[in-house]
């Protein structure tokens, strides 16, 4: 939630409660929402993230994958000019990944880079 509430004396009370009110509503609905033409779903293995790009084709599309950060932008000759990074929770394995543009969705296949056990148990001598 984003809104804190300001404490008022009883004289304002009746006429700030549903100014509050609307205002904490509009908060909560414009930022708890996901961002217009986003869908992000999730398995054991990969992310699958949806983007809405009309317009734009295959050649005018770069995508690139650094850690944990996945960056979608348009050449500068497209159509539709579109820039962005989405920043997963977890580190994304680029070799298991894959992209795909179809009537306009472009549906990002995001695979899960499996941890590396490092820890060994040492014989004691």
């Amino acid at each position: 939630m984003f809104f804190a509430p300001a404490l008022r004396t009883r004289a304002y009370v009746p006429a700030a409660r549903s100014f509050d009110r609307s205002f904490e509503r509009f908060l909560n609905e414009s930022f708890s929402t996901p961002f217009h033409g986003v869908k992000v779903e999730q398995n054991e293995e990969a992310w699958t993230v949806s983007l809405d790009l009309p317009g734009v084709t295959r050649e005018q599309l770069a995508i690139d994958v650094d850690g944990a950060v996945v960056r979608v932008q348009t050449a500068k000759e497209a159509a539709r000019q579109y820039k962005a990074a989405y920043e997963l929770p977890a580190e994304i394995d680029a070799e298991a990944t894959s992209a795909k543009l179809e009537n306009g969705v472009l549906t990002l296949t995001l695979g899960k880079k499996k941890p590396v056990v490092t820890a060994r148990q040492i014989e004691v001598k």
